[in-house]
């Protein structure tokens, strides 16, 4: 767990609670007591009205509440474009999850930072988007996270037609389009297929972890490759 979110974690705890000892946080978290003592000295000393002592508890004054999640304009225009980028290119299902994610952003920023929001001038538009490159997309994602072989029919740059079977490692959007690191059976080695060069898609069989044929070892290869151009 990342330290600020362990942080946020302490503060909800003594919020909820009358008394809550700091053998009792750390159990909770799954760290020491000497690093429960450190973080509620830090969130004392950020403002947090933190109160009681070690050996007898911590508690924090009842009716404080966390501060709003609080963004510069620039960092909401990242979050907007992003979004937006998403629910365009991300196939049906990410872009529903990225339309609500955007809602329950705007809804926990303070009312006079909502409207630097819909006031944002950044979009990503869809409407040149084959609908369904999205769902090819979606059934890909779905490939990578249960291990399951894709049957390719994939064209290469003059347009000539192999068939493939992929094991999916992962997912990269680049220049413009989407392409899949996967491990080939034909070719037993890694190739990056561009999404918009796939002519049939279907799934099959599950394969399995194998060492030397993992997403880490694809980035590898990658990078092997880069350097000894």
């Amino acid at each position: 767990m990342r330290r600020a979110d362990r942080l946020f974690q302490i503060a909800q705890y003594l919020r909820g609670r009358r008394l809550t000892t700091a053998r009792q946080l750390a159990d909770w978290l799954s760290v020491s007591e000497r690093t429960i003592y450190r973080d509620v000295r830090d969130l004392s000393l950020s403002g947090v009205p933190v109160e009681g002592e070690a050996g007898i508890g911590y508690r924090i004054k009842s009716g404080y509440d966390l501060q709003p999640l609080m963004f510069s304009p620039d960092e909401i225009d990242a979050l907007v474009i992003g979004m937006r980028m998403v629910q365009a290119w991300g196939g049906p299902q990410l872009a529903a999850s990225a339309a609500a994610a955007l809602a329950k952003v705007t809804l926990a920023l303070p009312r006079d930072k909502r409207e630097f929001v819909e006031a944002s001038a950044l979009f990503a538009p869809s409407f040149h988007i084959d609908p369904a490159h999205g769902e090819r997309l979606e059934l890909i994602r779905q490939a990578i996270r249960v291990r399951c072989k894709l049957h390719l029919e994939y064209a290469d740059v003059e347009a000539r037609v192999s068939e493939r079977i992929a094991w999916p490692l992962a997912l990269y959007f680049f220049g413009g389009t989407w392409l899949l690191a996967a491990w080939c059976e034909l070719r037993q080695d890694f190739r990056s297929f561009r999404l918009d060069r796939v002519r049939t898609l279907e799934t099959r069989d599950n394969y399995p972890s194998q060492e030397g044929r993992r997403l880490a070892d694809f980035v590898r290869t990658m990078q092997g490759r880069k350097r000894s151009r």
